[in-house]
C-alpha cells in the first residue's frame, strides 16, 4: 500500500501545483494539458521500475528489480482508475459502473413510426420478424462491446424498450441519438453539368421549386438531398465545384443546403448492406475519419462506380462522390482515381463523440424501419433490488472473500500468507481492469468475481501440494519450491487455458449477456495465473534467498489415500443416470415454469400511488404477497408538467394476461394504507361540428395524416383529466365504449374516432384534449359513450401503462448461446487432443461437462418442486427460475468442472508416462495423488458459495444454489465420471487396434 500512497502523493502534488492561485509565471492551459498526461505516464510506467531498483538494493539481491517492477506496474496500472477518480472528486464509487439491479438507470420506449414506414414502402407490414431485426440492431448500437448490462426488448406489437444502467443526462441524450438514427449508408455521385447535362438542366429549373424532390432527364433520375451540419451548425459540404448543383431552402421551407444526387439503378446501388467493418482513423487536416470496408459485392460496386467516373486523360473535370449517412450528405470528395479492394474513408469534420457514435451505428446496421423521434415513455429507473437485498448481498460477498483469506492462512501457514498476498493483488487487478474497460458490475457479477477468487486458490493449492510432496521426499526448501512450481506449471496452464478458450469463444459468438460474463471470466483467469505463477514465485524466491523461512509447514487433513475408485464406477454411473433421468423429467414437466422473465417475457403494468407514498421495498412486499417472488418491481421517476419529479411503479410478471395483472395489482393494495391513483374526468359540453374535410383536387397527393384528422361532420367534446393520457389511449377507450353500445356498427371502425391536440403528436400525454367522432357515430351514442367512459375511468385505478413485453433473451439469442457452447466444447476437445496426444481426453472431459450441466439442471427443477414444502423451506429452497444470473452460474460451473477434470487428467498422463496401455491402477493412483488438491479446492470454493447462499438474499439466491450443487457434482464427476470414461475410451480404442 506504500506504492499506492506514493502514487497518490505524486499525483496529489501535481494537482496542487496546477491549481494554485494565479502567480508569475502563469501556467498556460496547453501546458497543463501536456503536463498532467506526462505525470500519469511517469507514475504508471516509470515509478514502479524505479521502486524495483530501490527494492533490489535494499534487499541486496540480484535479478529481482525487473520482476518487482513488473508486479508494481501491474498493481499501479490497476489502481489508476481509482486514484484518478479520487483526485477528481474523492468518490471511489464512481470508478465502478453499477448494473441496473444495484444503481438503476435510464428506461426509454420508442414506437415504430408506421406513417414514415408506409411512406417509404407502401407494402410495409409490421411483424415479429421486423421487430426482432429492430431489437438486434438497436442492441448492437447501444452496447457494441457487449460488456454493458443493457436490455433491449419488444414491448407490445410496435414498441421497443431500452434499459441501460448508470447513465447521466448527457449520456442519455447520446444513447437516444444512437437509437433513432436510421444509420443508412449510401454512395452515389453529385449531379454535374459535364456528366449529366440533361439532369443538370432539369435541376436548374427546380432550384426555387422546393416542392420538387426528384429530377428526371437523359434516362436518369436524381433527388435533392440535404447537407449535414457540423457541431457549430455549419454545412459540411459547401460551394459549387466542377459544375455541381445545389440550392438553399428558405427558413420557411425548413432551411439548409441541398445537392442534386444521382439515383443509382437498384442493381448498382452501393449501400451499407455491403458494409463489413467501420473503425476510427486519422484523416490529416480534417482530423478523425471513419475507415470502412465492403464485402466482395460492395467492392465490385465501388470499383464500377469509381471506374465510370474517374478522371480521363487530359480532362480537368472531376466528379464528386457523395457519401450519405441517414439520408444526409456528410462528405463529397472528388474521385481522383479508381478505388479497388472495397476500402475507403468517410471524412466530414466529425467530433470524437460523433465518430464513435457513427461507427457504432454503421457496424450495427441500418434500422429496418424508422422510430418516432421522441420516446413514447422516458423514465429514470431505481435499483431493481431492494436495499435489504443489496445490503445482504454485499455482506455475504465480503464475508465469503474474508473466509477464503482466513482459510488459506490457517491451512498453509507461511505459504498461506503468500497465497493471501497473491489473492489481494488478484482482486486489485480484476477490479482495476474491469473499471478500465468500463464493464458493468451487477450483484451476481460481483458474487462471480468472489467465486473467481475462490477458484484462483486452485493454482496456489496445486503449487503448495507439489511443494509438500517435494518436502516429504526430503528435498531442500529451494529445490522443493523450484520443483513445486515447475511440476504444477503444465497442470495450471492446461486447466486455465481450456477455460480461456471457452471465454474467447463465448465472447466472439455469444449474446451480449454472455459476452460480459466471458470478459470477466477471461480477466479473472489471466490475473489468477499471473499472481500465482509470477507474483507468488517472486515472493517465495525472496523469502527463501533472504532465509526468512527455512521450511513451509502445512496442515494436512487428507493424507494420500489408496482407494479403489474405479470399483464403484458401475454404481456411480447408475446413480448419475438415475439423477439425470429424474431431473430431466422434472425439468420437462415444469416446462415454461422453469424460466424467469428474462427468457419468457410477460405483462408489465405501471401505476401511481397517492400520498403517503411507500418505498420501493414496501411496494415489492405487497405485490409479492399476491404474485410470488417471480416478479420485477421498478421505481420510475419522471418530471410532471411543472418539471417536478413524479414517482411511479412498474411491475413485470411472466403472466401474459394484462387485464388480469392490472386487477390483481388493484387487489394487492386493497385494504392497505396505500391507494392506487385514480383518474378524475371533467367533461365539457358536447357539440356538433361541421365537416372539416377540405376539397382536395384529384391530381394532388393526399396527406394520410391530415386525412385522418379531418371530419365529415360529427360530434366532439372537451375532456379534462387529472392524470395525463395519450390521445390514442383515450380514443381506444372511447371506441371500447361504443362497441359495448353497438358491436355490429362500431367494431373495426377505429377511423371513426380521433383524439386531437392541435399541432402535437399522438404519442404525447395530455391532461386536456378534445375527443371527436365522425358522423358515423350518432349523437346519442357519442354522448352515452363519453359519459360511460368518464364513469369507467373514475371507477378503475389509473394505470399509466398496460402492455406486454418480450423476453430479454430472444429465441435467436438462445440458439446463438447454444451454438457458442457447442463450439467451445469442440475447441476444448481439440486442445486436449493436441496437449494429451489423444482425442479420448477431450471427449471424456466433455462427457463430464455434459453430465454436470444436465445433473444440476435436474437438481434445480427438483428443488423447485420442494420449494413450496416445509422441508424445502427448511433447506432454504424456493421456486427457482432460470434467469441470466443462473446462466452465468452454469458457465462458471463448466469452467470449474473442466479445471478439476484436467488436474486429474494431467496426473494420469504423468503416471502413465510412455506406457501405451492405461490400467485401473494408473487411474486410481492418479486420483488418489490429486485427491487432497481436489478436496481442498472444492472445500474453499464451496465455502464461498455456502456463505453466498446462506447470507446473500434473493438477489443471488438462485445463482448461489446452482454453484452450490455444481461444485459437489463437478468434484464427483472428475473422480467417478471423467476418469472411468477416459479409461473405457482408451481401452476400447486399443481393443479395436488389436483386432
Amino acid at each position: 500500500m506504500n506504492v499506492l500512497g506514493n502514487l497518490m502523493l505524486v499525483l496529489g502534488q501535481a494537482e496542487a501545483a496546477l491549481t494554485v492561485q494565479d502567480s508569475t509565471p502563469p501556467v498556460e492551459p496547453g501546458m497543463m494539458a501536456t503536463i498532467v498526461p506526462l505525470l500519469i505516464v511517469v507514475a504508471i510506467f516509470v515509478i514502479p521500475f524505479v521502486l524495483g531498483q530501490l527494492a533490489e538494493r535494499a534487499l541486496r539481491l540480484k535479478d529481482v528489480a525487473f520482476r518487482i517492477g513488473v508486479v508494481l506496474f501491474a498493481i499501479t496500472l490497476s489502481l489508476t482508475p481509482f486514484v484518478s477518480r479520487y483526485i477528481q472528486d474523492k468518490n471511489l464509487d464512481k470508478a465502478f459502473r453499477l448494473g441496473i439491479d444495484l444503481a438503476g438507470g435510464m428506461n426509454v420506449t420508442y414506437e415504430i413510426d408506421k406513417t414514415k414506414a408506409k411512406a417509404a414502402d407502401s407494402e410495409f407490414v409490421l411483424n415479429n420478424n421486423v421487430m426482432q431485426k429492430m431489437v438486434d440492431a438497436i442492441g448492437r448500437r447501444v452496447n457494441p462491446s457487449g460488456l454493458e448490462e443493457v436490455t433491449v426488448r419488444q414491448v407490445g406489437n410496435d414498441r421497443i424498450e431500452v434499459i441501460r444502467p448508470g447513465v447521466d443526462q448527457e449520456g442519455a441524450e447520446q444513447i437516444k441519438k444512437q437509437i433513432t438514427a436510421l444509420g443508412s449508408l449510401e454512395f452515389s455521385v453529385l449531379v454535374n453539368q459535364t456528366d449529366h447535362p440533361q439532369l443538370y438542366a432539369v435541376g436548374l429549373r427546380q432550384q426555387n421549386d422546393f416542392a420538387s424532390k426528384l429530377a428526371e432527364g437523359g434516362g436518369m433520375t436524381a433527388r435533392w438531398v440535404p447537407v449535414a451540419k457540423d457541431k457549430d451548425g455549419i454545412d459540411k459540404v459547401t460551394g459549387e465545384s466542377y459544375g455541381t448543383l445545389s440550392r438553399v431552402r428558405p427558413a420557411s421551407e425548413g432551411g439548409g443546403r441541398e445537392y442534386l444526387v444521382l439515383v443509382a439503378d437498384p442493381e448498382e446501388k452501393l449501400t451499407g448492406d455491403h458494409l463489413v467493418s467501420a473503425s476510427e482513423g486519422l484523416g490529416g487536416a480534417e482530423g478523425a475519419v471513419v475507415n470502412f470496408g465492403f464485402d466482395a459485392t460492395g467492392a465490385v460496386l465501388l470499383h464500377n462506380l469509381t471506374f465510370r467516373y474517374q478522371p480521363r486523360d487530359g480532362e480537368a473535370h472531376k466528379t464528386h462522390l457523395a457519401i450519405l449517412l441517414s439520408d444526409q450528405i456528410h462528405s463529397a470528395p472528388t474521385i481522383n482515381d479508381l478505388i479497388s479492394g472495397g476500402v475507403g474513408q468517410i471524412s466530414g469534420k466529425f467530433t470524437s463523440a460523433e465518430i464513435q457514435e457513427l461507427i457504432n451505428v454503421l457496424n450495427a446496421g441500418a434500422l429496418e424501419v424508422p422510430l418516432t423521434e421522441k420516446p413514447v415513455t422516458e423514465f429514470t429507473v431505481s435499483a431493481l433490488l431492494g436495499k435489504d437485498v443489496r445490503d445482504s448481498g454485499r455482506l455475504a460477498i465480503t464475508v465469503a472473500a474474508l473466509a477464503v483469506f482466513i482459510f488459506m492462512l490457517l491451512y498453509y501457514w507461511k505459504a498461506g500468507i503468500v497465497a493471501d498476498i497473491c489473492l489481494l493483488v488478484n482482486v486489485i487487478m480484476v477490479l482495476g481492469i474491469m473499471s478500465l474497460i468500463n464493464a458493468t458490475f451487477t450483484l451476481p457479477g460481483i458474487a462471480g468475481l468472489v467465486l473467481v477468487i475462490g477458484m484462483a486458490v486452485d493454482a496456489n493449492v496445486l503449487i503448495f501440494e507439489r511443494i509438500r510432496e517435494e518436502q516429504d521426499k526430503g528435498g531442500s526448501l529451494r529445490m522443493s519450491i523450484n520443483n513445486g512450481f515447475s511440476k504444477a506449471l503444465s497442470t495450471i496452464v492446461d486447466s486455465n487455458l481450456t477455460t480461456i478458450i471457452t471465454a474467447i469463444v463465448l465472447y466472439v459468438i455469444g449474446t451480449d449477456q454472455v459476452k460480459g460474463f466471458a470478459v470477466t471470466l477471461f480477466i479473472g483467469i489471466v490475473t489468477s495465473m499471473f499472481t500465482a505463477l509470477y507474483v507468488g514465485r517472486l515472493i517465495f524466491d525472496i523469502m527463501e534467498r533472504k532465509q526468512w523461512v527455512k521450511s513451509l509447514p502445512m496442515a494436512s487433513v487428507v493424507k494420500t489415500p489408496s482407494h479403489d475408485f474405479l470399483s464403484k464406477r458401475t454404481l456411480c454411473f447408475g446413480l448419475s443416470g438415475l439423477l439425470i433421468v429424474v431431473g430431466m423429467i422434472g425439468l420437462f414437466t415444469r416446462g415454461q415454469d422453469n424460466l424467469d422473465i428474462d427468457f419468457r417475457g410477460g405483462a408489465m403494468v405501471s401505476f401511481g400511488l397517492e400520498d403517503p407514498k411507500p418505498g420501493i421495498d414496501e411496494v415489492r412486499t405487497l405485490l409479492e404477497a399476491k404474485f410470488g417472488k417471480s416478479i420485477s418491481v421498478e421505481e420510475l421517476t419522471l418530471p410532471d408538467e411543472a418539471g417536478n419529479p413524479t414517482t411511479l411503479y412498474r411491475m413485470r410478471t411472466v403472466e401474459s394476461d394484462v387485464a388480469k395483472v392490472a386487477e390483481e395489482i388493484n387487489q394487492s393494495f386493497a385494504g392497505t394504507k396505500f391507494n392506487l391513483v385514480r383518474q378524475h374526468v371533467k367533461l365539457g359540453t358536447p357539440e356538433t361540428i361541421a365537416s372539416t374535410a377540405p376539397a382536395t383536387p384529384a391530381t394532388e397527393e393526399k396527406d394520410p395524416k391530415a386525412e385522418a384528422q379531418t371530419f365529415e361532420g360529427g360530434r366532439r367534446i372537451t375532456v379534462e383529466l387529472s392524470e395525463a393520457m395519450s390521445p390514442t389511449t383515450l380514443r381506444d377507450a372511447l371506441l371500447d365504449q361504443l362497441i359495448a353500445i353497438d358491436d355490429s356498427r362500431y367494431t373495426g371502425q377505429e377511423e371513426a374516432l380521433a383524439a386531437l391536440v392541435t399541432g402535437e403528436s399522438d404519442t404525447e400525454k395530455y391532461t386536456s384534449l378534445v375527443l371527436q367522432a365522425k358522423s358515423l357515430v350518432t349523437p346519442a351514442d357519442f354522448d352515452k359513450a363519453t359519459q360511460e367512459l368518464a364513469k369507467h375511468l373514475e371507477a378503475e385505478p389509473f394505470f399509466v401503462e398496460k402492455n406486454t413485453f418480450s423476453a430479454a433473451v430472444g429465441d435467436e439469442m438462445k440458439w446463438t448461446a447454444i451454438k457458442a457452447a457447442v463450439i467451445s466444447l469442440a475447441c476444448i476437445v481439440g486442445y486436449l487432443w493436441f496437449r494429451f496426444h489423444g482425442v479420448n481426453f477431450g471427449l471424456a472431459a466433455v462427457v463430464a461437462l455434459v453430465h454436470d450441466v444436465l445433473a444440476v439442471l435436474g437438481i434445480v427443477a427438483l428443488a423447485s418442486y420442494l420449494g413450496n414444502s416445509s422441508f424445502g423451506a427448511m433447506l432454504g429452497l424456493v421456486d427457482f427460475k432460470i434467469n441470466l444470473p443462473m446462466v452465468a452460474a452454469f458457465m462458471t460451473l463448466i469452467g470449474y468442472s473442466l479445471n478439476d477434470t484436467i488436474v486429474v487428467f494431467d496426473r494420469i498422463r504423468e503416471v502413465r508416462g510412455k506406457n501405451p496401455a492405461m490400467t485401473d491402477a494408473m487411474i486410481n493412483q492418479s486420483v488418489n495423488q490429486t485427491l487432497s488438491r481436489t478436496l481442498l479446492t472444492s472445500l474453499t470454493t464451496w465455502l464461498v458459495v455456502v456463505i453466498l447462499y446462506a447470507m446473500g438474499g434473493e438477489g443471488i439466491h438462485g445463482f448461489a444454489f446452482c454453484l452450490l450443487m455444481g461444485i459437489v457434482v463437478g468434484t464427483y464427476s472428475s473422480i467417478y465420471v471423467a476418469a472411468p470414461v477416459l479409461l473405457w475410451l482408451t481401452n476400447r480404442e486399443q481393443a479395436k487396434a488389436a483386432t
